[in-house]
């Protein structure tokens, strides 16, 4: 029988990139096996707040491509059902009525054991659980209660989520046991770590999919990392398309201690895959990303300055630091500014034919060895007035799309700045 899984966020947010990791496994799991990947929000209300969230959870898995089957889902939904479970435990003397509330009986002898999908074999003393609230006072289902009694109705075969949920598997076993209800296997997944091995929090940088999105980061490189957090395919095999991931996924080697979430090697893979773009779709990207973020940058030379960085930059973020100068004025250091240099370049620049990349590299080159100059002391004063960098996509592409008269231009300027 092919599994369901489901993935659960509580609607409190933007979704953290610890959830996403969760969805990740889950998905993965369900798709290798030819099962259902269900997505539930567990709320006990509903308001504007919730609203917003659930569509932000729904927005970033949706970016990141991991589509769900069947309708979105909310725990608030099953309420009524929650109480009238309740109620029957209670008329069975499994459960009672305590200032309001009603708790549930829990053993006081024996263990609670499950075969743990990531961990093996676990074990939980009876006498560790106490008699559980299954609905507060107010008539709302706890989680602990609301959550099994989802998964029972829903059909979920599998429940893979975070270690934080160890302690909440006995009760869940022992609410779908009274219930006479079938139980899914569970399995429980390491945290994820950040550089200084403390769990991941903001203090490490980014944390929720809405920031890796803004800081340049493409999908494809995301799922891909967070695939390696606690699984591997091999010791060797790091770049993996979706399909690949798909067709190796396996939850016998999702290890169960914690993985350590490295920024570094995070920029290192997306700019793996932003270089492997054909430049047609980069151009579209970067477009895409620019425009999410506000810049209303000319199209045509977003689409010519592309190929200039595709192979420069690790995230789209990058982009406006790197190029920024085709696009406004740029105010170079005076210190790094030679004027004799520039008086020079303005010169050979100034009525060059035809004013292309590989005629204003020659010009440029004989003009070094005319002032007796290394290239890159020759260049880098030129390259300051034009961009305003030290760093920069190649000079001659640039001034070339740059063009005769802004390049001209800023020679001009820095040069009088510099004198």
């Amino acid at each position: 029988m092919p599994p369901v899984v489901r993935f659960a966020p509580s609607p409190t947010g933007f979704l953290h990139i610890g959830g996403v990791h969760t969805a990740l496994f889950n998905w993965l799991f369900a798709r290798h096996e030819g099962g259902e990947f269900r997505l539930r929000i567990e709320n006990t209300d509903t308001n504007r707040e919730v609203d917003t969230a659930t569509e932000q959870i729904q927005e970033s898995l949706s970016w990141l491509g991991l589509d769900w089957d069947g309708e979105l889902t909310f725990q608030l939904d099953r309420m009524e059902r929650c109480r009238e479970e309740a109620q029957r435990l209670v008329a069975e003397d499994r459960a009672y009525e305590d200032e309001g509330a009603i708790r549930m009986r829990m053993p006081d002898e024996g263990t609670t054991a499950w075969d743990d999908l990531i961990r093996g074999g676990i074990e939980w003393e009876n006498e560790r659980l106490d008699d559980l609230v299954i609905v507060r006072a107010d008539g709302r289902p706890t989680y602990n209660f609301a959550s099994p009694i989802e998964d029972w109705l829903d059909g979920i075969t599998h429940v893979l989520r975070g270690d934080d949920h160890v302690s909440n598997t006995p009760k869940q076993i022992q609410i779908l046991q009274s219930l006479s209800a079938p139980l899914p296997e569970y399995g429980h997944l390491a945290n994820i770590l950040g550089p200084d091995g403390k769990k991941l929090s903001k203090r490490h940088g980014a944390t929720s999919v809405e920031e890796f999105r803004e800081q340049g980061y493409i999908p494809e490189a995301l799922v891909n990392f967070l695939a390696l957090l606690g699984w591997s395919y091999d010791d060797k095999t790091t770049v993996m398309s979706r399909d690949e991931l798909v067709e190796r996924f396996t939850l016998d080697r999702v290890g169960a201690s914690p993985a350590v979430f490295d920024f570094q090697k995070l920029d290192w893979l997306n700019g793996v895959y932003l270089r492997e773009l054909p430049s047609g779709e980069y151009a579209d990207r970067l477009l895409g990303y620019l425009r999410e973020q506000g810049y209303e940058w000319d199209e045509e030379l977003v689409r010519k300055a592309a190929p200039l960085v595709q192979e420069k930059i690790a995230t789209l973020a990058e982009f406006p630091a790197f190029a920024g100068f085709f696009f406004g004025a740029v105010e170079p250091d005076a210190a790094l500014l030679d004027g004799a240099v520039l008086e020079h370049a303005e010169q050979s620049l100034a009525d060059l034919e035809p004013f292309t990349a590989e005629s204003i590299e020659q010009s440029l080159r004989v003009l070094a060895e005319r002032l007796e100059l290394k290239p890159r002391e020759a260049f880098q004063p030129i390259r300051v007035a034009v961009t305003g960098s030290k760093i920069s996509p190649g000079l001659f592409e640039s001034i070339e799309l740059l063009g005769r008269e802004r390049t001209l231009e800023r020679i001009r300027r820095a040069r009088e700045a510099g004198a």
